[in-house]
């Protein structure tokens, strides 16, 4: 007997795939899909000939804007993003991670202006390979993009 995972095809929609499966509950909360009114399929820890094992996330009746899509790549640089319209695939690329990261990531530096003014967080994206490394615009303060803490 063949084990399979039965999830419904979606008519239109989102699909966000090769998630790394730790970032799959982060990659919700950045795309703010804890209070949509659309239906929301969720899966971690699939069996993937890429990454071992992965995350994937379908939403249905909703479409991303690259900018917002893109704010995930931080946390999920390996991730797919698949357009489906009536049932196929209509558009696929990978997550491009933006020069700027804006109000999703906190400042690790307590004394950091953000962490004590009512102020959207802004990192620069300094290094992308082998490694994303990302520093605060206000005080400097470096991190690792993949220990970055999310808003």
């Amino acid at each position: 007997m063949k084990n399979e995972l039965a999830v419904a095809a979606l008519e239109r929609g989102t699909v966000i795939d090769h998630i790394p499966s730790s970032a799959v509950f982060k990659a919700v909360k950045i795309l703010g899909l804890e209070n949509t009114p659309h239906a929301v399929t969720i899966g971690c820890n699939l069996a993937s000939a890429k990454l071992g094992n992965k995350g994937i996330i379908k939403v249905a009746d909703m479409e991303f804007d690259d900018a917002t899509i893109n704010r995930i790549a931080l946390i999920a640089p390996t991730a797919v993003i698949n357009i489906i319209r009536d049932y196929h695939v209509v558009e696929k690329h990978p997550v491009a991670l933006p020069d700027t990261i804006v109000g999703i990531v906190r400042c690790a530096n307590p004394k950091c202006i953000t962490n004590n003014e009512p102020m959207a967080t802004k990192f620069d994206v300094v290094s992308r390979e082998p490694n994303t490394v990302i520093r605060c615009r206000y005080c400097n303060h470096s991190v690792a993009g993949d220990q970055a803490k999310i808003l």
